[in-house]
């Protein structure tokens, strides 16, 4: 595919330097900033235009996206100096990637939209696998005719992208899927850890109930990561801790009880206060066996 619309992307981090990866070999002209400068250099070589601040991204690109840590983040990549805001031009699209706060995304589409600047939450599911193979889980929160426009781009990005309602929904969409995922991540080290004390070969039991009731994603990709003694991230711990914040955040806002997400909150936290900040979000299961006393691989 070849096309004159050209991309912006801004957080060149573990997924999205694939995302914007995927984008260019799409065919879209691509500008790139990251305040690392490996992610950047990387894919100049492989054809994409480095650009030096935020603004500079925006005033070369018609689809701006950010795929950035936290609320902060985005806000002063988009609002701050040398931010999205002051490059952007009427007609461009601000497309955000990262998981942050409705409140905080309604806002940054409120100011843009004083500059004609139309805006799309759009945060994504399927972990570093997901971004790197451009099969990710994308949900959109935004004027429908944005959506339209920049469909092609989420294309190259993912395999399903719905639109879920105005500027906000699609990270209430998010937060939505990170109170699932933490309570799959958790209640598999629960069941692999419970099986292991109780005298049961935890593999085995994977092997037993992933074919019925109990089957998803997480037992289908995690346990062989977990037995190999593998704990290194596809999403971090404390990316998924940061998540469950904003879960517990927007929950306190609207009066909405959350109980198990309350816990596997702490739990998370927890791993955070063990200096498994780093670890994927399934090693909560090292939490889990400081608890029982036991280890899954001993």
């Amino acid at each position: 595919m070849t096309t004159t619309l050209t991309v912006g992307y801004i957080g060149l981090g573990l997924m999205g330097k694939s995302m914007a990866r995927n984008i260019c070999k799409a065919g879209f002209p691509l500008v790139v900033h990251n305040r690392s400068r490996a992610a950047v250099d990387e894919l100049v070589a492989e054809g994409a235009k480095a650009a030096y601040t935020p603004a500079e991204v925006a005033a070369q690109s018609d689809f701006i996206f950010t795929n950035l840590p936290d609320s902060p983040d985005v806000y002063q990549v988009v609002l701050g100096v040398n931010g999205i805001i002051e490059g952007a031009h009427p007609g461009s699209i601000f497309v955000d990637n990262s998981t942050i706060k409705p409140a905080v995304t309604r806002e940054i589409a409120r100011a843009l939209a004083e500059k004609n600047v139309l805006s799309l939450d759009a945060p994504v599911s399927g972990g570093d696998i997901g971004a790197r193979n451009a099969t990710l889980t994308i949900m959109v929160g935004g004027p429908a005719e944005a959506l339209e426009r920049v469909m092609p781009v989420f294309q190259a990005m993912g395999k399903s992208i719905t639109h879920v309602g105005d500027a906000g929904a699609g990270q209430i969409a998010k937060a939505a899927n990170q109170i699932m995922v933490a309570a799959q991540m958790v209640a598999m080290g629960e069941l692999l850890i419970f099986a292991k004390k109780a005298g049961a070969d935890p593999q085995k039991v994977i092997e037993a109930i992933r074919g019925g009731a109990a089957q998803c994603w997480t037992l289908d990709v995690k346990p062989p990561r977990l037995f190999s003694g593998n704990r290194e991230p596809g999403f971090k711990a404390y990316m998924q801790a940061k998540d469950l914040a904003i879960v517990m955040e927007t929950a306190r806002q609207y009066g909405i009880p959350l109980p198990s997400a309350a816990v596997d909150a702490q739990l998370y936290n927890a791993m955070l206060e063990m200096e498994m900040a780093g670890s994927d979000n399934s090693a909560v299961i090292g939490v889990l066996e400081a608890l029982a006393g036991v280890r899954l691989l001993d």
